[in-house]
């Protein structure tokens, strides 16, 4: 996308744009499960930022210029026609990752960027007014470099941006599932819960949505924001925490006690499996009633205030021992990267190192799932290629 912005911006500028693996476009291939989530339906920059637990602030700034509406009628420019998901992602009506790769390799044809693969760069250094790459082939000097990498899990891989006095904030994993070894609720692997609320246990934070039971613990959407927000904390206590759920979502003790009461004074002998006043999934229901000590054939009339008490514990404060983490096979995202200080939002140029700019997850700006990663990408990419084009 910047090397698209640059010639954009001055057709008659060289640019050159460099790729070390043999495959372009690796990650749009495999992301949304074939389908790449190009970006999500918020276009108003405030509200889109809110969903990048690092780099908000930065972000909004970017969106202003080159966000949500831009993305959608750049790619409509390009052939690539978005539908809105009722989740608010949005996908190409073909559902098929490959229309948006055609898409960027084609437009990077017609301006006439020149791509090569296989072309890693192992160094750069800054001399004079020009930078300086080496390549497999020897060295490229170039007025501008646009740095679109990537984030690194080990601190070695941004080490080199720190001699040009960058500050690098150190990598740890953003979007990650809750591994719970050896937990038996893990046999209800597939089931969804619709509406749940999720807090870690001695924090702030906290995270409501849809909730799936795997085979290794706890993922989904509400699971997923978690880990994003809570990504260094969850670092800090090397990924053993307590998951404090509430399988009723923002219904509450109370409102709970009162669906209850009422369907229980109505059929006092109809049994408490059969309940119908929580829309929580057969096989869910049946392990929460087991988990709070009730026999699911005992009476809704027989239930007394003990046990009624033990089942509002289980439903609205369950509690979970997290150890270890696994990774959300659909995403690839770290928190850390370069420190957004020494980074100017209008041109994504380095206040240190003029001429150096920035885009995507080499920054210290990481989304939640949903095609806010992609949203960033898109938008950085562009204004980083705009800037180095001096326009």
């Amino acid at each position: 996308m910047a090397a698209i912005s640059a010639k954009t911006q001055r057709p008659d500028a060289e640019v050159l744009l460099l790729e070390k693996s043999d495959k372009w476009l690796a990650k749009v291939r495999i992301s949304g499960g074939g389908r790449c989530n190009v970006t999500h339906h918020c276009a108003e920059p405030r509200k889109l930022a809110r969903h990048y637990p690092r780099g908000g602030s930065f972000v909004r700034k970017v969106f202003a210029v080159w966000g949500q509406p831009e993305v959608v009628a750049w790619f409509a420019e390009q052939g690539v026609v978005l539908k809105i998901e009722p989740d608010g992602r949005m996908f190409p009506i073909t559902d098929d990752s490959r229309t948006v790769i055609d898409a960027l390799q084609r437009a990077v044809r017609s301006f006439g960027v020149e791509a090569r693969s296989q072309c890693p760069v192992t160094g750069i250094e800054r001399k004079g007014g020009t930078w300086s790459l080496r390549v497999p082939e020897g060295t490229i000097n170039a007025d501008r470099v646009v740095v679109a990498t990537g984030g690194s899990p080990k601190d070695e891989g941004m080490a080199w941006l720190q001699k040009f006095g960058h500050e690098v904030v150190p990598a740890v994993p953003s979007l990650f599932t809750f591994n719970l070894p050896g937990d038996p609720i893990r046999e209800l692997m597939g089931v969804v819960a619709p509406n749940v609320r999720l807090r870690i246990a001695g924090s702030k934070l906290e995270s409501t949505g849809p909730l799936l039971i795997t085979h290794w613990g706890l993922s989904g959407p509400a699971v997923l924001r978690l880990s994003a927000f809570g990504a260094r904390v969850l670092h800090d206590t090397r990924y053993e925490y307590t998951v404090l759920v509430d399988w009723l979502g923002e219904m509450g003790e109370k409102g709970a006690r009162e669906l209850l009461h009422v369907e229980a004074n109505a059929h006092p002998r109809r049994q408490i499996v059969n309940a119908e006043c929580f829309t929580l999934p057969a096989r869910l229901w049946s392990y929460l009633l087991l988990r709070a000590g009730l026999p699911l054939e005992k009476p809704l009339g027989e239930l007394g205030r003990k046990g009624m008490d033990r089942l509002l514990d289980v439903l609205t404060n369950d509690r979970y021992q997290a150890r270890g983490k696994t990774t959300f096979k659909e995403e690839f995202v770290t928190a850390g990267g370069l420190a957004l200080q020494h980074v100017d939002p209008a041109t994504m140029e380095s206040r240190v190192a003029p001429g150096l700019h920035f885009a995507g997850e080499v920054l210290d700006i990481d989304g939640i799932t949903g095609g806010f990663n992609f949203q960033a990408a898109w938008s950085t990419g562009w204004l980083a290629g705009k800037g180095a084009a001096g326009r």
